[in-house]
């Protein structure tokens, strides 16, 4: 896999960088191994910085990826269907912006249609476009929330993602086995305790 090509694009919220190039990256690689304290012209560190570069490219491909694209195919023949639609342990491997260390766990995404539903891997699709993007866990949930409410106009959407941070296991505080869970719900998940109750039963299952 080849690095992003080194280009403007947005970022963030609305901030346009000028992408480094390949060598560019390499190089910095290096420079952090040096500063490690190891040599990066040693045999086991050679195409380290490649690996690097290959592996940035892979868990932060959701930059050059569109949710609204995923999202634009909806079916509208629901013959009526109006109740919940909730996926469950969809995989989350993302990095938080603060140390760039993964955090890893599961999503689970519901909405309740009013006119249309979309395929479901599209919405698993969604879920991996926002996590290889360097954020916290509370906006993760948030983006892929707001993803659902802006695109399919439904009746509601509740998200709830469950991960451990490596920030919090290998370095700081070192504690293990602690998970981070946040919810987002919108429209009917928001006012109807019932409907929480439901979708968070379903969701731990």
């Amino acid at each position: 896999m080849s690095l992003i090509p080194a280009k403007p694009v947005l970022v963030g919220v609305n901030d346009a960088v000028e992408r480094p190039s390949r060598d560019e990256a390499m190089q910095a690689v290096r420079t952090l191994l040096a500063w490690a304290g190891d040599n990066p012209d040693r045999e086991g560190l050679k195409d380290t910085p490649k690996r690097v570069v290959d592996a940035y490219a892979e868990w932060f491909e959701g930059y050059d990826a569109d949710p609204a694209k995923e999202l634009s195919r909806t079916f509208e023949d629901v013959q009526g269907y109006d109740d919940m639609v909730l996926l469950r342990d969809i995989e989350v491997e993302s990095h938080c912006e603060h140390h760039m260390a993964p955090f890893l766990g599961k999503a689970y995404v519901a909405y309740l249609p009013t006119e249309k539903v979309v395929g479901i891997s599209k919405i698993a699709r969604v879920v991996e476009i926002y996590s290889k993007r360097l954020q916290t866990q509370e906006t993760l949930t948030q983006e892929i929330a707001n993803a659902l409410e802006s695109h399919l106009n439904p009746a509601g959407v509740a998200v709830l993602i469950d991960a451990e941070h490596q920030c919090m296991t290998t370095r700081g505080v070192h504690h293990r086995h602690v998970s981070t869970i946040t919810t987002r719900f919108t429209g009917a998940f928001k006012t109807d305790q019932t409907l929480i109750d439901r979708f968070l039963k379903l969701a731990k299952a």
